[in-house]
């Protein structure tokens, strides 16, 4: 006969039962069985490239951005891990967005962090944000601050592919907030700052004397630095990134890495919500770790393994793949790879809950 468990041997009274439901009251050895399942718990998942393109071209040939509704004029396939149906994790989205040659992406804004990661961009491909137009070249990093106006022209004569990166699912689930959104009146907002503007003030040179309220942009306050629009090229973070290698020890668990940085603090995380870093590994294995953050990859070049709980994700170019919370994992690279890790760590961070830790055995 199966073992009951010591909760299951307690019994309440009828009138005890009728009173607590009378009242809307339950007992702590039942309620705790129901903390934490608001949804299944998220499984290791991969999407392969070719799955995603085939699906991309599809959305693409079928449907024009003037077609879809306001509001949601992006063109984007969006990977949905199983356990949730509406995204690759709880608390990050991550999608792949397209323009065609010609198309713009209407202006719009909201109170979501956001950032694009250019697959396959071009010097004519730009995301305009905050009055200034960004090149997306394959690889560059560009910021999407809360509440900052942007749209995404393609000028150049080739389909444009980028990820798009939000911290929706933490706002709109996990915290069961709104996320405040607004359409410009334009279908482009207007170009009022030269490019490089944004670099300039945010570089090596600071504005002299300027002084900041504290507050972050739009109807939004917080104790964290707001993140400005910002253009990370690729061709200075790779070089970056191989000079660690050359110079420095490799991290046990993500090779070299180094992180993509606030730029008006120069600090860790990129958004108060999510954080973000260029991966080298070319070491062998990295060593079995676990925590209790999730993170999001999206191999920016070269094919391996990532093993989850005994499960091996076999990963190559621009495939995308999750690593759920406290799962034991490890990279295993065939020989040399580069991974861009997403992962929503400053959100434990910031109250003091985020664990990490290898295996006992």
């Amino acid at each position: 006969m199966a073992q009951q468990e010591p909760e299951e041997l307690l019994e309440l009274s009828a009138d005890t039962r009728e009173l607590l439901e009378e009242n809307s009251l339950r007992p702590l050895w039942e309620v705790e069985d129901d903390f934490g399942n608001t949804y299944d718990d998220l499984e290791a998942d991969i999407w392969k490239w070719e799955d995603i393109q085939a699906s991309i071209d599809g959305i693409e040939a079928d449907v024009p951005i003037a077609e879809l509704p306001p509001g949601f004029q992006r063109r984007v396939a969006v990977p949905i891990n199983t356990s949730l149906g509406n995204a690759v994790s709880n608390t990050i989205y991550v999608g792949v967005q397209t323009v065609s040659p010609g198309e713009t992406a209407p202006s719009h804004r909201h109170g979501a962090n956001a950032l694009r990661y250019t697959i396959d961009g071009h010097e004519d491909m730009k995301t305009v944000v905050a009055g200034e137009e960004f090149p997306m070249e394959d690889n560059d990093l560009i910021t999407t601050p809360q509440w900052e106006w942007h749209d995404h022209v393609n000028e150049s004569d080739e389909t444009a592919a980028w990820l798009d990166v939000l911290d929706l699912p933490l706002v709109l689930d996990s915290l069961n907030a709104s996320n405040v959104f607004e359409n410009h009146e334009l279908e482009r907002q207007p170009v009022t700052k030269t490019q490089g503007y944004w670099d300039s003030q945010y570089g090596r040179g600071r504005p002299a004397g300027e002084r900041d309220d504290g507050t972050i942009p739009g109807p939004f306050e917080g104790i964290r630095e707001p993140t400005p629009p910002y253009r990370f090229g690729w061709d200075e973070m790779e070089e970056a990134l191989r000079q660690r290698a050359d110079n420095d020890d490799p991290d046990p668990y993500d090779g070299y890495s180094l992180a993509y940085v606030n730029p008006a603090t120069g600090k860790e995380p990129l958004f108060p919500t999510m954080s973000f870093r260029a991966q080298l590994l070319n070491d062998g294995p990295t060593d079995p770790h676990f925590h209790n953050a999730v993170e999001v990859y999206f191999v920016i070049e070269g094919e391996g393994a990532t093993h989850v709980d005994g499960e091996a994700l076999e990963w190559g170019q621009w495939d995308i793949f999750v690593v759920p919370p406290d799962a034991t994992h490890h990279h295993e690279p065939d020989d040399e790879a580069v991974l861009l890790g997403m992962t929503d760590r400053p959100v434990f961070e910031a109250f003091n809950f985020y664990a990490e830790a290898e295996p006992s055995s």
